[in-house]
């Protein structure tokens, strides 16, 4: 039996969920809108202030989209209630990064700028104090965008085990190696 899958989805107030007769998961919040198709054998059931995700065996299918369709409800229910957030750190000297809107431009030590367009769904923040690391905010409330968008400006400049230089996460902890030895 799948714990995840099993476990009812609480909705917290000013949320509204709408199942649709052809399985699809609709969810409206403060933060925006978010909608999902559930396909078969999986269904969905809304009752009062929870949501329950329902398989009707247990063939190996059915098991494994049962907690996939289960979290991903979740995540949508949480993303519209009260958002994701990622922060990027940009480690390496002279590597900047600096917002225009949506249009982020990071200078990560290659012979141009780089310039990315962020979606709408993504909100963009950039932090560039004296003396410590850019950091780069990112807000929605699609947690898969913005995981995405999240790893597409990591692909720009991933970090280097020997020097740590790089795009990485706040907090990340960067495998380290041993350089050159004098023999």
């Amino acid at each position: 039996m799948s714990r995840i899958g099993n476990k009812p989805i609480t909705i917290p107030e000013g949320i509204m969920v709408t199942i649709s007769p052809l399985n699809e998961v609709v969810v409206k919040g403060k933060l925006g809108e978010l909608s999902l198709i559930i396909k078969k054998p999986i269904s969905v059931s809304h009752e009062k202030s929870t949501i329950i995700v329902k398989r009707p065996d247990d063939k190996k299918d059915s098991r494994e989209k049962h907690g996939l369709y289960r979290a991903l409800i979740y995540n949508m229910v949480e993303g519209v209630s009260k958002g994701y957030k990622k922060e990027l750190e940009l480690e390496g000297v002279g590597y900047r990064a600096s917002n225009k809107g949506q249009q982020l431009e990071l200078n990560l030590g290659y012979s141009h700028n780089i310039i990315f367009e962020i979606c709408p769904e993504v909100k963009v923040e950039t932090i560039s104090e004296k003396g410590k690391n850019p950091i780069i905010n990112l807000f929605s409330h699609d947690k898969q965008l913005i995981g995405l968008v999240s790893a597409k400006i990591r692909s720009f400049r991933k970090v280097e085990p020997y020097k740590g230089k790089g795009v990485k996460f706040v907090g990340e902890q960067i495998r380290r190696k041993a350089g050159k030895t004098a023999g």
